[in-house]
């Protein structure tokens, strides 16, 4: 087969990565980079990180709006599509990227495969909602992480090509973690942290950082911990802690966008991590580190389950219980799958192949 894989933003370089080590076996893969995420910090590195295959194409959209954005990726993927004419596109997650790349695909009548498909938090106003929304209605692959996915798809009348796959995330850490040993190391040497000895936040939701109130609120709780709080921050993050000038307290440490096995070394040494992140949730509850949700929902509810990831919102009080609460007993359960997402996602596409 010939597939096109769209990519754009740092959780679907990780996924991608995981896909193509199959898929390339024994099929052709034509990797476009939309430029969502394109500064190195942002991108290179997690390619670095990854082994990820340098993209054959890079579309350069970069920031703009979202209607901006979509729309100038929209425009190039088409392009790409008309030219290539693969046997299937490939999209991963809920970015603009992925949307872009579900409706060129789905306008030119190329078959569409949805890896992480099914996830719900119900919130219209997430733009990253919609874009899942949208995605999983005109994909004919559906490639499900957990069995809760399938569920909301079935709710939704969607049936046919669904598959229960498990999480590239997890084939990801699985296939990571032994490099991430010698990175703790690295890290008690450049922040001057110890394992259990400092919190980890992550805030980049656009309803986190577009409002200046939530904002505040969201760093004063940071600044209410009882340890150092380190903070690899987002550029839209630096930005509106800029613009609405937001106070930092002196045991919150912003630090400049990391690399994947730096963010694994960092995740797994915090005594908690806060964050409105849908793949920091995993990633803590995969390492079993107790995780704070910034926000009122999540569309993996199964981190939620013994504890492990508590919704605490914009709310300071809450945030702070939750930061506090004793470390759960229970092991994490399993799941996301056995760490071979990508193989069965491969021998799904041979077994079931795309039809135009």
């Amino acid at each position: 087969m010939k597939l096109v894989t769209v990519v754009g933003a740092r959780p679907q370089f990780v996924k991608a990565a995981m896909l193509s080590r199959v898929l390339r076996l024994r099929h052709t893969e034509v990797l476009v980079h939309t430029g969502q995420h394109y500064d190195d910090l942002l991108s290179d590195v997690f390619f670095r990180d990854l082994g990820l295959a340098t993209p054959d194409l890079n579309l350069g959209v970069g920031s703009a709006s979202h209607a901006v954005q979509t729309a100038r990726m929209l425009e190039g993927l088409g392009a790409v599509l008309e030219r290539e004419r693969p046997d299937a596109v490939v999209v991963f997650g809920d970015t603009n990227s992925t949307l872009a790349g579900a409706l060129a695909a789905a306008k030119l009548g190329l078959p569409l495969a949805h890896v992480e498909a099914g996830l719900r938090s119900y919130d219209r106003s997430m733009p990253e909602e919609i874009n899942r929304v949208v995605t999983d209605h005109v994909a004919t692959h559906l490639f499900c992480p957990t069995a809760n996915a399938v569920a909301c798809l079935r709710r939704e009348g969607i049936c046919n090509g669904v598959f229960e796959v498990g999480d590239l995330m997890y084939d990801a850490l699985k296939a990571s973690l032994a490099r991430v040993e010698p990175e703790e190391d690295v890290l008690r040497e450049r922040y001057g942290v110890a394992a259990g000895g400092y919190y980890l936040a992550t805030v980049h939701r656009q309803a986190n950082t577009d409002d200046p109130e939530a904002l505040r609120a969201l760093f004063g709780a940071l600044g209410a911990l009882d340890a150092q709080v380190l903070v690899p921050l987002h550029p839209r993050t630096r930005g509106a802690l800029a613009a609405g000038n937001v106070a930092v307290a002196t045991n919150v440490r912003l630090l400049p966008p990391v690399g994947y096995i730096e963010m694994l070394a960092l995740e797994r040494g915090a005594r908690a991590i806060l964050t409105d992140s849908g793949g920091v949730q995993r990633e803590a509850y995969f390492l079993g580190v107790p995780c704070v949700t910034l926000r009122e929902e999540s569309e993996w509810p199964e981190t939620l389950a013994g504890g492990w990831n508590v919704l605490a919102g914009q709310d300071r009080d809450r945030i702070l219980a939750a930061a506090r609460r004793p470390r759960p007993e229970a092991p994490p359960a399993p799941s996301f799958g056995d760490g071979n997402a990508a193989t069965r996602i491969v021998e799904i596409l041979e077994r079931d192949p795309p039809h135009r």
